[in-house]
């Protein structure tokens, strides 16, 4: 506990001349909420939430219980959520679908149908929910993701999930792109490594979207009051 919370005050200090730095320069600007947003939950699989698996991460039992805490005003709000997980169905041979990005990470161990790659069972996905099986890092990658939103009007994307480093921030970069604005409420984003989830959401707060507190993204949400449908 020491050294984490050394660490913390470490990357405080750093960031802290960082931000400085960056808004004399004109960036950290707020691209703030919509009125038409959609929920997005990235990679909150068994693999990634649960323990003793190559991709578990360090947070697991908090990044459930936060974002299930934004699940419940979104829920109300029937706006659209989706989960993605990510999956493989080839994880042999020279003709596999994972690319070169197996060659760089134990994808293999993501297999189609497999218990780890399925949506943890505590975030009780509903029958009206979509569930994206992904091959890359971003949720927008070769996926329906981005005609779904369009579909519904949305203007404003909340992400949740993991990791910081990659998969979330992949989809924060693309969902900024594709001109939706990014929300990432803090509580529920989650890495390997504490540092990592540190650096990517102060980057990501830079440069794609607006890092909240979780207790903010649910004040907006039930701000609505319905208004998105």
């Amino acid at each position: 506990m020491g050294n984490e919370v050394k660490l913390q005050e470490a990357l405080k200090t750093i960031f802290d001349a960082d931000s400085a730095l960056y808004q004399t320069r004109g960036f950290q600007r707020r691209i703030g909420y919509g009125t038409r947003p959609a929920l997005v939950n990235i990679d909150l699989a068994n693999a990634w939430t649960r323990p003793g698996h190559a991709f578990t991460c360090s947070n697991c039992d908090e990044i459930i219980e936060a974002t299930n805490r934004v699940l419940e005003p979104a829920r109300k709000l029937k706006i659209p959520i989706i989960f993605t997980t990510t999956a493989y169905a080839v994880t042999e041979g020279p003709n596999t679908d994972m690319g070169m990005w197996g060659r760089k990470i134990p994808c293999e161990t993501l297999k189609v149908g497999s218990e780890a790659v399925q949506i943890d069972s505590r975030l009780n996905v509903q029958p009206d929910e979509h569930v994206i099986v992904k091959k890359r890092a971003s949720a927008f990658h070769g996926t329906m993701l981005a005609g779904l939103l369009r579909s519904a009007d949305v203007d404003t994307v909340i992400i949740t999930g993991t990791t910081a480093s990659a998969c979330v921030r992949n989809t924060a970069e693309d969902a900024i792109a594709e001109g939706f604005r990014p929300i990432l409420p803090r509580e529920t984003i989650g890495d390997r490594i504490a540092g990592a989830i540190e650096w990517n959401l102060f980057d990501i707060d830079a440069k794609f979207g607006d890092v909240e507190p979780v207790d903010n993204v649910i004040r907006y949400l039930e701000s609505l009051n319905g208004a998105p449908r």
